[in-house]
């Protein structure tokens, strides 16, 4: 594992930059730095680290996009890049205004990344929204999942607030649409969230215990159980929801007991269920 997975190649970057433009530049590196640090972002199991070392890999790809504003490739890795951040800094205790400004940061990438594909601006009411969404196919997933999750990203810091409220309904309908392209993409993260979905909404406004299990069941096997944010969700919502202890902390188990090692695709996300895990379990929630 690399101690220093960020700052260590910014002057290498910054040398080239120099030598070539930084438009041009953004074509010549994206493929040889900067998929590869995300890459090695999504893998790193010390988030101290990550939030430490992140802010000036995220400083760069600032820097490149307003170079290359159109680039689909740096705006999903930002996207990407952003949403791990500002996830990362819920559990280095980052504050809530730091947290908050990832999330919008998030959200501002992601929605610029899906603009090609959705008019987002229209909200759906001339039907472009729909019509569009209709016509997405199957090589458009990765660059949609990450589109509305760096959105999601920035609608979960919002406690329920109007536009979000608002928001979500559009973000529902990109997941059930890229659902139907490819449900195991990313480990059944497309599941898991409308098993988080169908858990947090009261029975009366369309909430379903049973949709909700179903498509938790499915992330866990589509993953292998190797994708651990499924296991700490489907504990944090279904579990407690519905009062079941035994499963709730069998899941919770699950978490603390799995090898990280073992899926270092994941290392970065398994790393932070393990940390929910463990706070979650000393919650005792069930206590009578």
């Amino acid at each position: 594992m690399s101690a220093r997975p960020f700052p260590s190649f910014l002057p290498l970057v910054g040398l080239v930059c120099l030598c070539c433009g930084l438009s041009s530049c953004a074509s010549l590196i994206t493929g040889t730095v900067i998929k590869p640090a995300i890459g090695n972002l999504q893998q790193q199991q010390d988030i101290e680290l990550v939030c430490e070392g992140a802010p000036a890999y995220l400083l760069m790809l600032d820097s490149m996009l307003v170079s290359s504003p159109e680039s689909q490739d740096l705006l999903l890795i930002a996207t990407e890049s952003y949403s791990a951040y500002a996830t990362a800094l819920e559990e280095c205790g980052g504050t809530n205004q730091r947290i908050d400004a990832m999330a919008a940061k998030a959200r501002y990438y992601g929605q610029r990344l899906l603009r090609p594909l959705l008019p987002l601006d229209s909200k759906g009411g001339d039907f472009g929204f729909d019509k569009n969404l209709a016509k997405l196919a199957a090589g458009d997933v990765p660059e949609v999942f990450w589109g509305a999750s760096g959105w999601l990203t920035w609608v979960l810091r919002q406690k329920g607030s109007p536009e979000a409220i608002a928001d979500i309904v559009l973000i529902e309908k990109i997941m059930a649409r890229l659902l139907e392209l490819d449900e195991s993409f990313q480990g059944g993260s497309i599941h898991l969230f409308f098993g988080a979905y169908y858990a947090a909404k009261p029975e009366m406004l369309g909430g379903r215990p049973d949709l909700s299990a179903g498509h938790f069941e499915k992330a866990l096997a589509i993953s292998k159980r190797r994708f651990l944010l499924t296991q700490s969700t489907y504990a944090a919502t279904l579990a407690r929801m519905t009062m079941n202890r035994e499963l709730h902390d069998r899941l919770l188990q699950e978490v603390l007991a799995f090898p990280l090692d073992s899926a270092p695709e994941f290392g970065l996300s398994n790393r932070i269920a393990v940390n929910r895990a463990k706070r979650l379990l000393a919650e005792n929630y069930f206590q009578e």
